[in-house]
């Protein structure tokens, strides 16, 4: 599914900034019981060998603890009692990471922040597609049709479950209320796009939306359906440059078919 949703949740940046602090956070303590855990075996080192060494030996051991690698040196008793409180820092400092981290990356405000850096990239690098605006039976015939004849489409919608539905379909989508319409048109790349195709149910929808889109693109081909030959003059005004009335398609395809029929009984 790929959808911009340009009403996103505020609460997905909140938890990506608040993960990455936890994470910072832990970063941190594991680099002090990095540290910690070296100075302490360094200073606890009784063997004879050069203070060079120690000092591998020790960030040896304390890597392979913070790790959990496991392959250690061979300690004295005194280290061996300092590495048992060593081990429980690390048994806490896990516990801690765990708790505080696994979970938050995994919500769908998350998800839906991802999605929109992702389809961010998507829509900067688009260009020759058409726009279908809604997603309603008319909608999702013409977006089919555009798809199957290869073209990329882009559909606009206000309403999550047309949104999931276009998305479903293979259709990238940008979702917005319809009091955030205006900027859903304004990243949907008119300027570059193909053609624009309006099927809202909501005829005075479809002027607005007509019009906005003439003004963000002059020339951009703009097709709408209409209900009347007045409905047709106000929208070929607002900038649509196709303007088809259903009714006389209707009609024409209904008369059209009884012709065929009357023609072969005779």
């Amino acid at each position: 599914m790929w959808i911009f949703r340009v009403d996103e949740p505020r609460l997905g940046v909140i938890r990506i900034r608040e993960w990455r602090r936890r994470w910072h956070h832990t970063i941190g303590l594991l680099f002090l019981l990095l540290g910690s855990t070296a100075i302490g075996l360094l200073f606890l080192d009784q063997s004879n060998t050069s203070f060079s060494n120690k000092t591998f030996t020790a960030l040896w051991d304390a890597a392979n603890l913070v790790t959990t690698l496991g392959s250690f040196s061979d300690f004295n008793q005194s280290q061996k009692v300092f590495m048992l409180f060593a081990m429980f820092a690390t048994l806490v400092i896990g516990g801690f990471a765990v708790s505080r981290l696994t979970g938050m990356l995994s919500g769908d405000d998350v998800m839906a922040y991802r999605e929109n850096r992702l389809m961010e990239t998507k829509l900067q690098r688009l260009a020759n597609h058409v726009v279908v605006v809604g997603f309603h039976s008319l909608g999702e015939s013409v977006a089919k049709r555009l798809h199957e004849a290869g073209e990329t489409v882009l559909v606009l919608v206000g309403d999550q479950d047309q949104a999931d539905r276009a998305a479903d379909r293979g259709h990238l989508v940008v979702l917005g209320s319809p009091d955030t319409f205006d900027d859903v048109l304004k990243l949907a790349r008119l300027d570059s796009a193909k053609a624009m195709v309006v099927t809202t149910p909501d005829s005075n929808n479809n002027l607005a939306i007509t019009l906005l889109a003439h003004t963000l693109n002059a020339s951009l081909a703009i097709a709408v359906p209409s209900e009347n030959p007045l409905r047709k003059g106000l929208f070929e005004s607002a900038g649509a440059s196709s303007v088809v009335i259903s009714d006389d398609i209707i009609a024409t395809a209904l008369v059209s078919r009884l012709t065929k029929t009357m023609e072969a009984a005779t």
